[in-house]
This record gives structure tokens, C-alpha cells and sequence, in this order.
């Protein structure tokens, strides 16, 4: 007798298999760009975290989340650009989904990507992930969970586009045809 569950199970894996085929033939040179472009994008976020923010994100917040001792600037700029780097790789992983194969292909796509991204990362990341990380961690300057505080989120959405544009920008200009 067969299983309820194997179709599904054989459905799972045939989707598995096309995107690791998919992610194989992006080109290294992708993605290079999207990770280079991560790290430059992450620079201009990290100085509006580190400037426009009273608390000390950069120095004492991230260093905190991994378990270092803080403050340490040179330490969460670290975390900080490895955060960005793995976010763009991330991305380049994310758009070799079917229906998005093409569209991050273009300037636009990559523009109208790096605002989806800079949305969904400030969801994701400073509303939801930040607040209960550092919570767990014991940071002094826990903000509350979900962390909406406004204009503070919107400041974080322009910050996370505009690290997002290099990244997006930078797998677009390698992957056009």
C-alpha cells in the first residue's frame, strides 16, 4: 500500500532539486556582486545606526547579541558588515525563485526589489527578530516587542533600502543580458 504523503514528499523534493540547480548556474561573479554590494550598502545603514539612533546599536547591541562583551565599536561594525554580506547573499538565493527569476534581472526590478527588501527586512529584523534577541541578551535598551516605534521604523526602512540598492543593483548590472 502506498502512502498519503509520498506525492507530496515527491513534490517537495522535485521543487529542492530545480532550485539547487538554479542557484548552481548563478554565476560566481552574482554572486560577488550582490555580497560586495551587501557590505557597501551596509555602511550608509550602519552610520544612520550608529548617528541617528540615541542607543548604542553598533557598539554595545550587536556585540551583546553574540554574546561579546560591549561596548566594542570595532566589534559590531563586524557583525554589523557580516549581517549585510549575508543578506545580499541571501537575496540572490531568495530571486532564483520561479516566478522571480527575470524581474531582479532589470534596474527597475532591482530598485523596486531593494524597497521590497528594505520593508520586509525592517519587519522581519528591527520589528520582530531585534526585540526579542536582544531581550534574551539582556540589553539595557531593549525596545519593546513588536518594536513599532515611530518615526524610529521608518528611519529603518530608508536605512535597510538603501542598503539593499547596491546589493540588488549589483546582481541586476551582472545578470542583465
Amino acid at each position: 500500500m502506498t502512502s498519503p504523503t509520498k506525492p507530496t514528499v515527491d513534490l517537495d523534493r522535485g521543487y529542492a532539486q530545480a532550485l539547487a540547480i538554479r542557484l548552481r548556474a548563478v554565476p560566481a561573479l552574482a554572486w560577488i556582486a550582490a555580497a560586495v554590494g551587501g557590505f557597501l550598502g551596509s555602511v550608509p545603514l550602519g552610520l544612520m545606526m550608529q548617528y541617528g539612533n540615541p542607543e548604542p546599536l553598533i557598539a554595545l547591541a550587536l556585540p551583546m547579541m553574540y554574546g561579546l562583551p560591549g561596548p566594542d565599536l570595532l566589534a559590531g561594525w563586524a557583525i554589523h558588515q557580516f549581517h549585510g554580506v549575508t543578506l545580499a547573499v541571501m537575496y540572490v538565493a531568495a530571486v532564483q525563485w520561479e516566478p522571480l527569476t527575470e524581474y531582479p534581472r532589470t534596474l527597475r526590478g532591482a530598485v523596486v526589489l531593494a524597497v521590497v527588501v528594505g520593508v520586509v527586512s525592517t519587519m522581519l529584523l528591527s520589528v520582530l527578530v531585534m526585540p526579542l534577541w536582544l531581550g534574551a541578551v539582556g540589553y539595557p535598551f531593549t525596545p519593546a516587542f513588536p518594536d513599532l516605534a515611530m518615526p524610529e521604523k521608518l528611519w529603518s526602512v530608508l536605512g535597510h533600502v538603501v542598503y539593499a540598492l547596491p546589493a540588488t543593483v549589483g546582481y541586476a548590472l551582472v545578470m542583465r543580458r
